[in-house]
Order: C-alpha cells, then sequence, then structure tokens
C-alpha cells in the first residue's frame, strides 16, 4: 500500500483552508473599503446638514424682525385705510343730506309755483354731460320759472351758510351739484 506521508495530507489541508481564508479576508476587505467610502459621504451629508441647520438658526431672528416690520406696517395702512373709510362715511352721509335738502327746496318750489317747460336737450347738453362738466352756468337761466330759479338760489344760499365748518371736498361735491341743474 501507499504511505500516507500525515505530514503531507496535513499540509494540503491547511494550505486550502489558507486559499479559503485568503478570499475570505479580501472580500472582507472590499466591504469594509465601501463601508469606509460610504462612511466618508455621510460624514459630508453630516457636515452639510450642520452647516444648513446653523444658518437657517441663524436666518430665524431675521425672519422674526422682517415679519414683525411687516405687522406693524400693515397694522399702519389698516388704520390709515379705517380713518379714510370713516371720512368717505362721512362725506358721504353728509351729501346724501345736502342731496335731500336740495331735493326738498326743489320739490317744494315745483309745488308752490307752475310747472316750467322741460328744458331741451340738444347736443350741446349731452356733449358736456359725457365730459363730466355742466354747459350751464352755476346761476339759474333766464328761461327758467321765478319759483324754481328761487328754490335753487334758496338752497345754495341754505348750503353757503353752512359751508363754515365743511370741508373742501364737500364745498366741491355742492358746487358740483349746483353746476348740474
Amino acid at each position: 500500500m501507499i504511505a500516507v506521508d500525515w505530514k503531507v495530507v496535513l499540509d494540503l489541508i491547511v494550505s486550502v483552508l489558507l486559499i479559503a481564508t485568503i478570499g475570505y479576508a479580501w472580500m472582507l476587505n472590499q466591504r469594509l473599503s465601501s463601508l469606509r467610502k460610504n462612511r466618508d459621504d455621510l460624514a459630508k451629508t453630516i457636515a452639510a446638514f450642520n452647516e444648513a441647520t446653523l444658518r437657517a438658526e441663524s436666518s430665524i431672528p431675521k425672519l422674526r424682525k422682517a415679519a414683525e416690520e411687516s405687522g406693524q406696517t400693515l397694522q399702519e395702512r389698516v388704520e390709515k385705510a379705517q380713518s379714510l373709510r370713516d371720512d368717505l362715511a362721512f362725506m358721504i352721509e353728509r351729501a346724501d343730506t345736502m342731496a335731500n335738502r336740495l331735493e326738498n327746496a326743489v320739490r317744494s318750489a315745483r309745488t308752490d309755483g307752475p310747472k316750467p317747460a322741460p328744458e331741451p336737450r340738444g347736443p350741446t347738453a349731452e356733449r358736456s354731460a359725457q365730459i363730466g362738466t355742466a354747459s350751464t352756468p352755476t346761476m339759474p337761466p333766464p328761461r327758467m320759472a321765478g319759483n324754481r330759479a328761487a328754490a335753487i338760489a334758496a338752497a345754495a344760499a341754505a348750503a353757503e351758510s353752512e359751508s363754515d365748518d365743511r370741508s373742501e371736498a364737500e364745498r366741491e361735491l355742492l358746487r358740483a351739484l349746483q353746476s348740474m341743474r
């Protein structure tokens, strides 16, 4: 029989195991290098995230300040708009009151005296209505009946007597109303 040399067999077994160990070590080395590479990328990502967090934290006070300033500006504008709204409501109320007075004066003048003939509407009157200006002067024309002219003059005199406590806008509104008649 063949004489088996146990030393050679053991050497062959150890060499096979060493080759398997070298292969496993090489595969483990590959995985560890990819883990190190990913770890470096992860560290870079974490550093970038930290920078972004610091920038965000430093910009929060600036955003708060800007929000407070815009809030104050908005509040001022709202208060100003409310004030203007109140002024306009007052002016509208006064204009309605004056328009009602003028209308009542005209009605009373119409019921007191004879009815005047309707005023002719020609191209000049239509053109002035389109432009927004009156073609008739503020004084009533001579063709009006005496009672109507007197009523308008009385309403204008009443309006002028109260003009001391009126604003410029109210006076302009009254002038425009008078010029339309």
